[in-house]
């Protein structure tokens, strides 16, 4: 996941203009290209950050917020049976489950900083992001199944696959 290469492609001052873009509300652009090509390549970052902090440190020890135990108790009252080992692209894109996830998510509006901004999020918790294993979520819905998925051991497998730092 070689993603520095489009930053540093931008240069100081296209990373500024990029920054201050991504500050100003979605009404302000409607559907230009540009800007969903920035959006995604922040999602990406997040995602190669995330991805190598759990291939580096256990993940059962990982704080993602200050309101974990928050997230993580409202998530598991709201979704007892959701398999975070394994997600499929309806636990997130359904109509059932948008109108599921609607309410758990804006409680956390002012709470969570960029709650409903978009995140990648690795299906399949056993592998790393690829296209095929990879949906776009809300920044809470992200924190709340990477979330459970540390406590519940699931991302341990990402962690241990990494081996012993040499």
């Amino acid at each position: 996941m070689a993603s520095q290469d489009g930053l540093a492609a931008l240069g100081v001052e296209g990373a500024s203009a990029a920054a201050h873009a991504l500050s100003l509300p979605a009404e302000a652009y409607g559907n230009d290209p540009r800007l969903e090509a920035m959006w995604a390549m922040k999602a990406y970052n997040h995602a190669e950050v995330y991805f190598n902090l759990i291939s580096s440190v256990d993940p059962k020890f990982l704080k993602l917020t200050k309101l974990d135990d928050r997230i993580y108790s409202s998530f598991r009252e709201s979704f007892k049976d959701l398999d975070v080992k394994q997600l499929k692209e309806d636990d997130l894109k359904s109509d059932q489950a948008k109108e599921r996830w609607r309410p758990f998510c804006n409680q956390f509006e002012g709470l969570v900083e960029d709650f409903n901004y978009g995140t990648l999020l690795r299906l399949d918790s056993q592998k790393g992001y690829s296209e095929e294993n990879s949906i776009f979520s809300t920044r809470v819905q992200f924190f709340a199944i990477e979330i459970a998925r540390n406590r519940e051991g699931c991302n341990d497998a990402v962690f241990r696959s990494k081996g012993p730092p040499s």
